[in-house]
């Protein structure tokens, strides 16, 4: 069964860091472009950074760029995200993605980042 499960979240201060997993299970990463998402209390889901699964290719949104990090373990089946110079507004439920437009699309469930003093 296909499964992404983030870890990592919490609280953190403004200017603080954190990093993220996303561990997969059922399928390969060489398989499937993995994203990050967030969604903020009362704003639609967006989509931050992804990295292809057959080259390792990544793209990035402007909000995040120069400030998050996307990097895969193929041996540990997990991705991550390094995210730095946090801000009050970073705060929101992220989420992975796995994407094949052959074999689907699958979601982790999603994990809260809060950015506070």
């Amino acid at each position: 069964q296909l499964q992404l499960v983030e870890s990592g979240g919490g609280l953190v201060q403004p200017g603080g860091s954190l990093r993220l997993s996303c561990a997969v299970s059922g399928f390969s990463l060489d398989a499937y472009a993995i994203g990050w998402f967030r969604q903020a209390p009362g704003k639609e889901r967006e989509g931050m950074v992804c990295i292809s699964g057959t080259d390792g290719t990544t793209s990035y949104a402007d909000s995040v760029k120069g400030r998050f990090t996307i990097a895969r373990d193929s041996a540990k089946n997990t991705v991550y995200l390094q995210m730095n110079l946090l801000k009050p507004e970073d705060t929101a439920v992220y989420y992975c993605k796995a994407v094949n437009p052959r074999y689907g699309d699958y979601w982790g469930q999603g994990i809260q980042v809060t950015v506070s003093s």
